[in-house]
Formats: structure tokens, C-alpha cells, sequence
């Protein structure tokens, strides 16, 4: 049976993550930091684990819970956007602390816990922003949310180099997506991206480690 592990699962494009590969069949591992979240991902028969890749001592745990899983798929979804700033506008040091300590951190934190419990020929995406891109750039609005996507991206691009043989590791921008982040106003459903992105990575081969795609496959510049 094909075993998924999802980061941060607790609605939009997480949960609808753990709602498609549950309806494949799949075995689902998937994490919330709230309890609400985990009530929505065992609604869907997928086993909760609470996690919040932003706090030490929380996300250091998840190997314990994971021990005796051979993952087939991982995909680190746990973000947030932060200040909607659209010039230069300095963060504060709070707000640059939550968004680089989930949007970053966080996926450092996770990757290393992972390479035991990863089936051969694994695929593993980071959830990340084709606002994070700098080839693509032609603006500055979300600066923080930029910056910490490009991190993410750095931190995705080194976790493919140490994995290869391994996984397939891939970056993906899941679209502007109708979710409480995107907004009621963004291209496309949540349905439309993760199905999308789902078929990126079933379809992913050696020579795509590494690299960076829109959710409908489209490669995208770092």
C-alpha cells in the first residue's frame, strides 16, 4: 500500500493533500498544530499527528511517530505568508521570526528526521512560491514571504543533492490558489492544484531531482 506523509495538513491545500491520496487508497500520515486540524485529517481516515514545525521541541519529535513507516511521498506543506507589505517596509523581528521559522526552519527541521523512513524511489516536494523565484521576479510586494520562499527553494535544491538515489526531490508553486491564504479572489481550487501537483510527482524522474515546477508542471526559474 502507498504511504504519504503530509506537514502541516490541518486545511486548504494540506488537507486536500490527505483527501486525495485517502481516496486513492493510500495510507496517510499527516500533520496539524491545532485540534481542529486533527479532527479534519482523522475525518478522513488518515492518522493526525500534532506537529508545528515552528517550535523546537514539536518538530524534533516527529521521528518517534513516524518510526516503522516507509514513506512513498512527502510533501512539506506548513507556511505562512506574514506582513503584506508592498514596498520596503521593514518587518519586525517577530514577524520576521514566524514567517522564516515555519517557511525555512521548519522544512529544516523535518528533512533530516526523514531519510530513514522513505521508501525507495520516494518523492518529496517543499511547497513553495513562484513568488519565491528571483529569475521570475518583476515585483517586491510580500517581500518577506519572497525571501523566505527563495530559502525554502535553497533548502529544497541542498536536500536534493544529499537524498539523490534516494528521493525525488522536488520545489512546487501550487498556483494562486482559493485557500485562506490565496484568497476567494485567486485563479484556481484546491482540487485543481493538489491533483495537478499529485501528478507532477507520480510522473517525476531521476533527472528532476532538484528543480522547481508550476503545479501543472511548467519548470520554473530559480
Amino acid at each position: 500500500m502507498t504511504q504519504a506523509l503530509i506537514i502541516g495538513a490541518s486545511r486548504g491545500i494540506g488537507l486536500e493533500f490527505v483527501r486525495q491520496y485517502r481516496a486513492d487508497g493510500a495510507q496517510v500520515v499527516a500533520t496539524a498544530r491545532s485540534d481542529e486540524g486533527l479532527a479534519a485529517i482523522h475525518a478522513l481516515g488518515a492518522k493526525p499527528l500534532k506537529l508545528d514545525v515552528s517550535d523546537t521541541a514539536s518538530a524534533s519529535g516527529l521521528a518517534w511517530q513516524i518510526d516503522g513507516h516507509a514513506f512513498d511521498t512527502v510533501i512539506i506543506v506548513a507556511g505562512v505568508y506574514g506582513p503584506r507589505h508592498t514596498g520596503l517596509q521593514s518587518p519586525t523581528a517577530s514577524e520576521f521570526d514566524d514567517v522564516m521559522h515555519t517557511n525555512v526552519l521548519g522544512p529544516m527541521r523535518v528533512l533530516p528526521q526523514l531519510p530513514d523512513y522513505l521508501a525507495p524511489g520516494a518523492k518529496l516536494a517543499i511547497l513553495s512560491s513562484r513568488m519565491g523565484s528571483i529569475g521570475e521576479r518583476s515585483s517586491s510586494s510580500g517581500w518577506l514571504y519572497r525571501a523566505s520562499k527563495a530559502a525554502a527553494n535553497s533548502v529544497l535544491k541542498d536536500a536534493s543533492l544529499l537524498l539523490e538515489g534516494k528521493a525525488i526531490c522536488l520545489s512546487f508553486h501550487p498556483g494562486w490558489v482559493r485557500t485562506e491564504m490565496g484568497g476567494s479572489g485567486a485563479d484556481i481550487d484546491v482540487t485543481t492544484s493538489v491533483s495537478g501537483m499529485r501528478k507532477v510527482l507520480a510522473g517525476a524522474k531521476a533527472e528532476d531531482n532538484g528543480s522547481f515546477h508550476n503545479y501543472d508542471g511548467q519548470r520554473i526559474a530559480w
